[in-house]
């Protein structure tokens, strides 16, 4: 994965078609061992995720072309490679398993970023009826090694239709239900990243679970 950091990084330091054109073969294979780790990943995740349908990793992998028709940032490509592996792929609307592979940003995460109202409102329904089963999952120390907190953007005051005074308003004010943890460059390179990222997806699977019985329930 070595030579895909220094593509990535030389690629942020030249993003112009130009440049991308000339070292369209270092992008290929930059590619082809990203969707290698991915197929890996995918094999994994099916071992405890019997939702996760066989994928192709090309339908989980991200397009490095930036749609930049309505951005002031013109640069043409992203500087990450990223694959999400769920049920549908990188166009699933369930909770996931996202791998972002970036020059001193790379991270591991998943679960389900900036949902659309129907389904955010399904999954805080679940937390509102179920929040002691979501809270043992948040608290749950093998799930800590790797997932902090929940990420993303969080409401002043509680979502319309809840209580303001129900017990664990809180967790019904994020906008997202999506957990990450980091990884060094050092991480992705080394010969134990595959063993890292079984054993953190291993345990986001829980949340994926919670989650995605949420979508279903409330569906």
């Amino acid at each position: 994965m070595k030579s895909v950091l220094d593509f990535l990084s030389d690629l942020g330091r030249n993003n112009q078609k130009e440049w991308f054109d000339a070292n369209r073969s270092r992008y290929e294979d930059s590619k082809t061992k990203v969707l290698f780790f991915t197929e890996i990943m995918i094999q994994a995740i099916r071992k405890f995720d019997p939702e996760v349908p066989p994928l192709s990793p090309n339908d989980c992998l991200f397009r490095i072309y930036r749609d930049i028709r309505f951005s002031p940032d013109k640069t043409p490509y992203k500087t990450h490679m990223g694959s999400f592996i769920a049920a549908g792929g990188r166009k699933s609307s369930r909770a996931g398993y996202y791998i972002h592979i970036e020059p001193g940003n790379s991270f591991l995460g998943g679960g389900i970023w900036c949902p659309p109202a129907d389904q955010l409102k399904a999954v805080r329904w679940e937390i509102h009826d179920h929040p002691g089963d979501f809270q043992e999952i948040l608290d749950d120390p093998e799930f800590n090694r790797y997932f902090k907190s929940i990420e993303g953007e969080k409401l002043k005051t509680e979502p319309k239709g809840f209580d303001k005074d129900f017990e664990a308003i809180d967790l019904l004010r994020y906008k997202s239900y999506a957990f990450g943890v980091p990884v060094t460059d050092q991480q992705v390179v080394g010969e134990g990243f595959i063993d890292f990222a079984t054993s953190a997806f291993t345990q986001l699977h829980k949340a994926n679970r919670f989650l995605n019985s949420a979508l279903d329930k409330w569906a």
